[in-house]
């Protein structure tokens, strides 16, 4: 590890605290807002709550893990499904549940430890399973890319999102300094100016929109009644067992990066609950669930500023956006390709992320063993397969797969033993926001 030019307990001046933190909020800022674009809710309660989460995140792991938590894309098509079964509230209470998952394993690893974890997640099980997060999105990327207002084909809009996909591209590839870090903002102002130039943009709201504006809250009992249903269990708890793995390479990953083994101190049951806390607080006001952000572990690893005060920062900025009427409807006013067009390039990452994390792993798909887990839970995934009980009562797509997955796992013989020590294992699981 180089040294850090501000370690984690460090304080930046006022100018690098302002400079720092919106470096913070833009390298998250694109992919936070492409979820709830997505699924149909509001932005702005998705910056307020990736603020109040990452809030809630570095208070309880004692201000010692510099993370950002964001919207993540694991839970867009159990998001979409359970508004579909039973409206945005239906979608907010699956998401509390999932996060309470995250406090019921948090209590158990605080009792007896974090191996049992890595004995269900094995990276022939989250590989794949992450690998159908993005080919399962593939479709919606695509048709938002090509289609109309109308869903037919326009060439016009798919030249938006052939624009806004190439400006992305070229800035991953070829920016340097600040431009590198977030290129999928880039790409969405990239496109949203070429939309603008050829008549796709409508900036009335945006006129019209007062500066000071209350988000659009969702507040349970007020909103929406509380009902738990079988089939909203069904279709987001389960989508815990992928993004827990992917929280525990998020903190491998960030362990190496500071230097500091944060599953030992403060503790892998501290980042987990953080982290549910922070969905559960989403949840609560109408926001998608949270998940720290490889996008901003990426910022702590080239700048070499780990100060948690910057995330904190950050964190603040993205809560004041939160209540910034124009913002809200500037993000409105970005035309279905533009985001179609970032959505190619974000979701085929979380796949090619998946593939990695079997690369990074070494798993040797020679062994029929992994190579039976990995080819089961693809096919399950992406080809949608469900498992019907009842009316109100099914497991769909991503989440079969990964009990699936889990299942084959255990039962099978010839499993490997666990790495003895987490901090050196190579078990990165990439980026997957």
């Amino acid at each position: 590890m180089n040294k850090p030019v501000l370690d984690i307990q460090d304080r930046p001046t006022v100018g690098q605290w302002v400079t720092l933190s919106l470096q913070h909020l833009f390298a998250m800022f694109g992919a936070t807002i492409l979820v709830p674009y997505l699924v149909g809710l509001d932005p702005s309660i998705a910056l307020l709550t990736s603020g109040l989460g990452t809030l809630a995140f570095l208070l309880i792991t004692k201000w010692q893990v510099p993370a950002y938590l964001g919207s993540s894309f694991a839970y867009i098509a159990p998001i979409i499904a359970a508004k579909t079964a039973g409206g945005p509230g239906a979608a907010m209470i699956g998401s509390f549940l999932a996060g309470l998952v995250y406090g019921v394993v948090a209590l158990i690893i605080k009792k007896a430890g974090y191996r049992w974890v890595m004995k269900l997640l094995p990276p022939v099980v989250v590989g794949p399973v992450i690998i159908v997060i993005g080919l399962g999105l593939a479709g919606t990327a695509v048709g938002m890319a090509m289609n109309g207002p109308d869903g037919k084909y326009s060439l016009l809009h798919f030249s938006v999102a052939l624009v806004t996909l190439a400006a992305t591209i070229v800035c991953s590839v070829l920016a340097r300094g600040m431009l590198s870090l977030i290129p999928v903002l880039v790409g969405i102002v990239v496109g949203y100016v070429y939309a603008l130039a050829v008549g796709l943009v409508d900036l009335s709201k945006v006129a019209a929109a007062k500066w000071f504006e209350w988000p659009d809250f969702l507040i349970p009992f007020a909103d929406y009644p509380v009902r738990i249903t079988a089939e909203i269990v069904m279709l987001m708890v389960p989508v815990a067992i992928v993004t827990l793995s992917e929280h525990i390479g998020h903190q491998l990953v960030l362990s190496k990066v500071v230097g500091r083994d944060l599953i030992q101190k403060p503790g892998l049951h501290r980042s987990i609950l953080g982290d549910g806390t922070a969905t559960m607080i989403s949840a609560l006001l109408g926001g998608p669930p949270k998940t720290t952000y490889g996008e901003n572990i990426g910022v702590l690893a080239i700048t070499r500023v780990y100060s948690v005060y910057v995330l904190a920062g950050a964190a603040v900025i993205a809560i004041a956006f939160g209540f910034v009427g124009k913002i809200t409807a500037l993000i409105s006013s970005i035309p279905t390709p533009v985001m179609g067009g970032v959505s190619i390039l974000l979701f085929g990452i979380i796949a090619s992320s998946g593939l990695r994390m079997l690369i990074d792993s070494r798993v040797d798909f020679g062994q029929t063993r992994n190579l039976v887990i990995a080819s089961v839970i693809l096919v399950i995934g992406i080809g949608g397969a469900v498992l019907k009980i009842s009316d109100s009562f099914q497991i769909t797509g991503m989440a079969l797969s990964a009990i699936v997955g889990v299942l084959l796992n255990l039962v099978m013989p010839g499993r490997p033993q666990e790495a003895e020590n987490l901090f050196e294992a190579e078990n990165d699981s990439g980026d997957v926001a």
